[in-house]
């Protein structure tokens, strides 16, 4: 029953999260171009824009359902929900918030949500929340997401295009969400076997840490891309991320069949063509 509730918990998360992004990009681009060497400004700057401030607002929601899920239902089962999720998004930027999305971008969403719920699908279920990790794979794994989030915020230095960076940084954005997300997996299971005391655990400081990188990333990303595009990749890294660490972390078995591995090739496969689709973003000239 409870794996049921994690179910319509990470459904109302899809939800809630594709809202507070479009809120959040409402917002940031009416608010001045963040500056990470001025944070606490730069901060400042986009919770005095309004719908910067209910987008937090709903994204805290959706946080909290997100929680809830990940401590009632296999990581692997909430991902495949979530997923689904990245489709509803054109659909909102579209019809509820007046942006315009080119069938590019109606493509790219398309496929960005086949491969993910493609790759979700195709990893084995369990019958419990899977908590319990391996802490030489914890400590590999989020050692490599950190390295790929840190190379995407800095790519134009490194010899990446410039123009592309809101892109850059929506993915550096849902790697540093999907860091937080497998820390929070692994404290909730901590708590359920040692109570609150495990929350002094130094997997609370890696995912406070991450979270404050994943906003300004975020923040960023939003201000110089195109919301669907920015939105799409954010919430593909994250997923990838934490499907991934779902096998390597917590040791949610692949696939049993050779048809199950061709399918997770082909879905990685969708996934890469749909990020290529995404057109180049520009700022964002009004709110």
């Amino acid at each position: 029953m409870t794996i049921y509730i994690g179910i319509l918990l990470a459904l109302l998360c899809a939800v809630a999260t594709n809202l507070g992004f479009l809120y959040k990009h409402r917002g940031a681009c009416a608010a001045p171009t963040v500056d990470i060497r001025k944070p606490i400004a730069s901060a400042k700057a986009l919770f005095a824009s309004r719908w910067f401030a209910i987008g937090m607002l709903v994204a805290v929601v959706a946080w909290t359902f997100h929680v809830a899920a990940l401590a009632l239902a296999p990581m692997s089962v909430v991902q495949v929900v979530l997923s689904g999720g990245v489709v509803l998004l054109a659909v909102m930027a579209e019809r509820f918030f007046g942006l315009s999305v080119g069938r590019r971008q109606w493509a790219g969403v398309a496929l960005t949500g086949a491969g993910l719920i493609m790759l979700a699908i195709t990893v084995p279920r369990h019958s419990g929340a899977d908590s319990e990790f391996s802490l030489a794979g914890m400590l590999a794994f989020e050692g490599a997401l950190i390295a790929v989030g840190a190379l995407l915020v800095i790519g134009p230095r490194l010899g990446g295009s410039a123009k592309h960076h809101g892109v850059m940084l929506g993915a550096a954005a849902g790697v540093l969400f999907g860091i937080s997300d497998i820390t929070i997996k692994a404290l909730t299971g901590l708590v359920g076997s040692g109570g609150l005391i495990a929350l002094l655990s130094p997997w609370l400081f890696l995912t406070v840490a991450a979270s404050i990188a994943a906003f300004y990333a975020s923040a960023r990303g939003l201000q110089d891309g195109e919301a669907v595009p920015v939105i799409a990749v954010t919430a593909t890294a994250a997923n990838v991320s934490c499907i991934a660490g779902g096998i390597i972390v917590f040791g949610d078995p692949l696939p049993g069949d050779a048809l199950g591995i061709v399918v997770q090739c082909f879905a990685f496969v969708l996934v890469c063509v749909a990020a290529a689709l995404a057109p180049a973003p520009v700022r964002a000239s009004h709110a």
